[in-house]
Order: C-alpha cells, then sequence, then structure tokens
C-alpha cells in the first residue's frame, strides 16, 4: 500500500540519518562535478545540502510590514505580532480581519521566502524599538527545509528575547512542492518533518511555546493535502487559508 507524504512521522534518529545521508550524499555529488565538469552529477548541486534545493535571495521579494502606528497601536492595546513568510504575505490580511472582529489589533512583519533567522531578527528588531506585546505569533519555518539544523537555535532566541512572560504561537510546516520530482518532494517532506520535531522539542522545554498543527492538521484527512494546499507549501484561497487561520485563531483564544 502506497503511504501518503503527509502521514509519514519518521524518528529522530531517521530524521537526523536522512538529513546526515543527503548532506554526504551532496558533498560526494559535488565533489564528481568538480572532477569531471560538465558532468551529470553537476546538476545535483542544485539540490542544497539536504537535498530540498538551496535557499534564493529573498530581500527583493513580496512583503508586508505595518506602519509604526499600527505597530505601536498592537503594541499599546497588547494585541499581536506576527512574523511570517510568503504564507504570511499571502494570508495575512484576511488573518488580521478576522483579529480586528475579535477586538485584537495585528501588526505583522511578513516576507516572502524569508528563512527563520531573519525573521527573529526583526522580532528583535521591534522587541528594542517598540516593546513586545502579550502574544507572539511566528509564521515561519517553510523557507528553513533548505537548512532544517538552524531553526533550533532560532527556536531558543526567539524565547529568549520574548521572555517567560509572553506567548508564542509557532505554526509548523508542510512541505512537499508540487512543481518538482518525486526526490525534492521526498526530501521536502523529511526537512518539514525534522522542523517540526525541532518544535516540538522546544515546546517541552517552554511553557509559554504553542506550536499551532498545521501539518497535523493536513495529514489527518484524505485528501486535504490537495485541498487545503495550491502547490504542495502555500495554503488554497480560500479554503486552506481559512483553515490556517483558524488554526491560529483557536490557539490565540485558547491562550
Amino acid at each position: 500500500m502506497r503511504k501518503r507524504l503527509g502521514s509519514f512521522r519518521p524518528s529522530r534518529r531517521l530524521l537526523f540519518a536522512a538529513g546526515t545521508a543527503a548532506a554526504a550524499s551532496t558533498v560526494a555529488a559535488a565533489t564528481a562535478a568538480e572532477a569531471v565538469p560538465g558532468s551529470p552529477a553537476a546538476g545535483l548541486l542544485s539540490l542544497g545540502a539536504y537535498g530540498s534545493g538551496v535557499l534564493g535571495a529573498w530581500e527583493r521579494q513580496a512583503r508586508a510590514i505595518s506602519n509604526e502606528q499600527q505597530i505601536r497601536k498592537a503594541r499599546e492595546t497588547d494585541g499581536v505580532f506576527m512574523f511570517g513568510d510568503s504564507i504570511g504575505v499571502q494570508d495575512g490580511p484576511a488573518l488580521a480581519r478576522q483579529l480586528t472582529q475579535l477586538g485584537i489589533n495585528i501588526a505583522v512583519h511578513n516576507w516572502a521566502g524569508r528563512p527563520v533567522t531573519p525573521a527573529v531578527d526583526a522580532l528583535d528588531l521591534w522587541a528594542q524599538q517598540y516593546g513586545l506585546p502579550h502574544r507572539i505569533v511566528m509564521s515561519v519555518g517553510s523557507n528553513d527545509i533548505f537548512m532544517p539544523p538552524a531553526v533550533e537555535a532560532q527556536v531558543d532566541r526567539t524565547m529568549r528575547i520574548v521572555g517567560e512572560e509572553r506567548i508564542v504561537y509557532w505554526v509548523n510546516v508542510q512541505a512537499a512542492r508540487t512543481a518538482h520530482g518525486p526526490d525534492i518532494k521526498v526530501a521536502d517532506q523529511r526537512n518539514s518533518a525534522w522542523i517540526n520535531l525541532q518544535l516540538a522539542d522546544a515546546q517541552r522545554r517552554y511553557d509559554n511555546l504553542r506550536i499551532v498543527r498545521w501539518a497535523e492538521h493536513l495529514a489527518s484527512s484524505p485528501n486535504r493535502l490537495a485541498r487545503l494546499l495550491r502547490d504542495g507549501l502555500h495554503p488554497s484561497v480560500p479554503l486552506g487559508q481559512n483553515a490556517r487561520n483558524g488554526l491560529i485563531i483557536e490557539a490565540i483564544k485558547a491562550g
């Protein structure tokens, strides 16, 4: 029986062994490509160290960043700060409308293509410039499939920045990009699981870290991956967008 990628939940040992094997195989391919320029192995260089490829330049991609007035309003009313990537750029306006209906002000710092580290840089900057509200939404991690080991340290850094009195809602990730071949899709899924494992481990260390379980929601019912994701990564609109935003709002309501 063929198993859906979304239902694959590997063990810690398997995840790290797979990541190590991917890195080793890519290094071997790189060596071969250097030794024989133009050889077929040269094409494997584009897979990156962990099989999902290499993160491209993201600094000029689409962004949605609240102005100073919106930031101060969210802070002064103890609303929500959100730091996200392209999913946040797409889904953030709808989330903001729903939170506003609940009487919650939100300020966002969403930037397409951005991995976790610069998102935490933005969090740190806002913490220093404006202070932080009681609730922080981290909607990042999907772009770390290219370098999964970077996530753990950045989660710890996030929790140090926010302190023990604030709550962080971190949306976990699901990637198996349909525009790519089966090898990359398997690597995407493996690396997503690796990132989610780091988030789950962090939740055991921090009482004020809440995981918004998007990956589990997608995997929990047949056809959800196809219905709620438009490309194996970004939520479909409106079904996937409503589902993911709904999980975030449910988590915020739960405290």
